[in-house]
């Protein structure tokens, strides 16, 4: 089975069963693929409202209840194996990134899942927007900016952008299409000039892998749902745990 054809739930089963542990990318076309935060009820509020006051980044697709583990946008799922990597933050430091969470679960965490613009790259490619990232097989590149967001409680902390290079022709037509779907980050926050937002080098994201862009080309930046994960570190959460980047929920949601 291709990658674009795979459903959902049998991504998730690889993914539960180890043998599938790369980005979520190019997968399971025309569905809804979600960031993870995970956090103790204490900081729960202060996520939801973080969230509401900035949904570019963080579009809610789903909030669970203390201690649950089955989404509702994606039946017979466990959030603690489903996805394809995790990240496990403590005092706001990167400690350890695993394939289970299995064995850290408590009773009081509340998981948060997000649209993530992996969502809408098919809309994209389906309307003849190439995606470098995706034809090379790689992870998409993510970079930190200087563009603050709203705090809310005792979270604070900058953007996180998603960047594709895309050809100065079909730039309209990009913004066009992706701003049809706000619930997975919608339109690009930003077109051009890396350096007014913030980024030095493009050769070097923070997150993800690099792709070039060539001299037809322009990098267009999307809000990505790693802002969260810069929002912890910069806040200094006692405890978090989240997706690893680009390694997201497939749910059965679909974009259509």
């Amino acid at each position: 089975m291709e990658k674009c054809t795979m459903t959902p739930r049998a991504l998730r089963a690889l993914c539960r069963s180890g043998e599938f542990s790369g980005p979520t990318s190019g997968y399971a076309d025309n569905h809804v693929q979600a960031n993870m935060m995970i956090v103790p009820r204490e900081y729960a509020f202060d996520l939801l409202l973080f969230c509401q006051r900035n949904p570019k980044p963080c579009p809610l697709v789903e909030v669970l209840d203390a201690g649950q583990t089955e989404p509702r946008c994606a039946p017979g799922a466990d959030i603690r194996t489903d996805l394809p990597g995790y990240r496990i933050y403590e005092q706001g430091a990167l400690v350890d990134e695993v394939a289970d969470i299995s064995p850290h679960w408590r009773d009081d965490f509340v998981t948060f899942l997000l649209g993530c613009s992996f969502s809408f790259e098919n809309a994209l490619i389906k309307g003849g927007v190439p995606l470098r990232h995706v034809e090379q097989g790689r992870n998409v590149a993510m970079y930190r900016t200087n563009v603050a967001c709203q705090p809310a409680g005792r979270l604070h902390g900058n953007l996180v952008v998603s960047m594709r290079p895309i050809r100065s022709r079909d730039v309209a037509r990009a913004v066009e299409i992706s701003a049809r779907f706000p619930q997975v980050h919608g339109a690009p926050v930003h077109v051009g000039h890396p350096g007014l937002i913030g980024i030095s080098d493009l050769a070097r994201p923070d997150y993800g892998d690099a792709v070039d862009v060539m001299a037809d080309e322009l990098p267009l930046f999307w809000a990505c749902g790693v802002t969260p994960q810069a929002v912890v570190q910069a806040s200094r959460i006692p405890f978090c745990i989240s997706h690893s980047p680009g390694k997201m929920l497939v749910t059965d949601l679909t974009t259509g």
